[in-house]
């Protein structure tokens, strides 16, 4: 299971999802632009210094990154989808595909996936943030496909 990261615009959200990746063992895709630098410093701190545990591929643009998708399934979470989060049977070789926090992602990018998903909401609340979404996304489908994260329990050397 991968991560992909469609032009991040806000580095602590960025950094954030990252730092989650590299705790869980989850590969990332960079989809750049992104709005910011990488050596920003809100993105730095967020990350903290679990950079040396992620493994990241930088993408130039939406383009360089389909290239390499090969047959994997992309799910984006989106709050356009009509279908819960809860309702995606997750394989172990998915990409989960997260938008921009200030405009989620183009209609071309939607034409692209093979699954559109939200996160169920009360009424009148129009979105989460978009490393908590991330974060809940991941728990679902690494709940679900059992994805062995850790080499040994915490605490452990």
């Amino acid at each position: 299971m991968r991560l992909a990261l469609y032009e991040p615009d806000i580095p602590q959200n960025a950094g954030t999802l990252l730092r989650t990746a590299a705790c869980l063992g989850l590969p990332v895709d960079l989809i750049e632009p992104a709005g910011f630098q990488l050596g920003d410093v809100r993105f730095r701190r967020a990350l903290m210094d679990y950079g040396g545990l992620l493994e990241m591929t930088r993408h130039g643009s939406w383009s360089a990154f389909l290239g390499t998708r090969k047959d994997r399934r992309l799910v984006l979470m989106t709050t356009r989808a009509e279908r819960v989060l809860w309702d995606v049977a997750f394989r172990p070789d998915d990409i989960l595909l997260l938008g921009r926090e200030s405009a989620g992602v183009p209609d071309d990018v939607h034409a692209a996936v093979d699954i559109r998903a939200h996160i169920p909401m009360r009424p009148g609340a129009r979105s989460l943030n978009v490393a908590v979404a991330g974060a809940i996304a991941i728990g679902e489908a690494l709940r679900q496909t059992r994805i062995a994260v850790m080499s040994r329990p915490p605490g452990e050397g």
